[in-house]
């Protein structure tokens, strides 16, 4: 294997479809299925691939969703049950991560480049896609959330291939880091400045802006 460029195992998009979400039915994009390539990647992701919640996923900042199959398969020894690429709504089922993944970490396949921007968050809907009441708290705790990227220049991207990573300036916070602050693990606001300086998504630019504030406040 090789331990930093991870292989692209599965492309995945969705149509919309209904899903039970608590007391309401939603459509929702989260039941990603394959999608043969090679598959344009472009600004906004995969043309097509429906967002159902356009305030907390889609968009330039988050046009492209990847998950490891390591991290799959630790799920699956975890909830013993087979977790297939696309259980978690990602775009870009990957063989693995490569260490200290951090925003700003860059991604190339030929002309596409894509630029990590942060974690992903659980929600209800995940839940409901899954049918594991609890999920969102075991996702929370495990840290193991994939990370959302924008595309900085499109291309096509076909299954097979490798991700070269370039990565980013080691001042940026890794996506792990990020995705403990985001959920309250820890109150550096020099951590939280250096975040913001770091071209991070603008919704979790946002929130950790919101935590920064409110210590500044205290």
């Amino acid at each position: 294997m090789d331990f930093l460029n991870p292989r692209i195992l599965q492309i995945n998009a969705a149509t919309a479809e209904p899903l039970e979400v608590g007391q309401r039915v939603a459509r929702t994009g989260h039941f990603k299925r394959a999608v043969a390539g090679p598959v344009a990647i472009a600004e906004f992701g995969i043309p097509g691939d429906f967002i159902g919640n356009h305030k907390h996923h889609g968009g330039v900042d988050q046009a492209i969703y990847l998950y490891s199959q390591e991290d799959a398969q630790w799920w699956g020894k975890l909830l013993q049950r087979e977790i297939e690429p696309g259980f978690f709504g990602e775009n870009l089922t990957i063989s693995h991560w490569w260490p200290d993944a951090r925003v700003g970490d860059r991604l190339h396949c030929g002309s596409l480049v894509l630029e990590l921007t942060g974690p992903r968050t659980p929600c209800a809907t995940l839940e409901a896609r899954a049918g594991l009441p609890g999920l969102s708290k075991a996702f929370i705790k495990a840290e193991r959330c994939g990370a959302y990227a924008r595309v900085i220049s499109p291309g096509n991207l076909s299954a097979e291939e490798t991700l070269v990573v370039r990565p980013g300036a080691t001042q940026h916070p890794t996506i792990a880091q990020v995705f403990r602050y985001w959920h309250g693990k820890g109150d550096d606001e020099a951590f939280l400045r250096a975040a913001l300086n770091a071209p991070i998504a603008e919704r979790i630019s946002a929130r950790l802006g919101q935590r920064l504030a409110r210590m500044a406040t205290n």
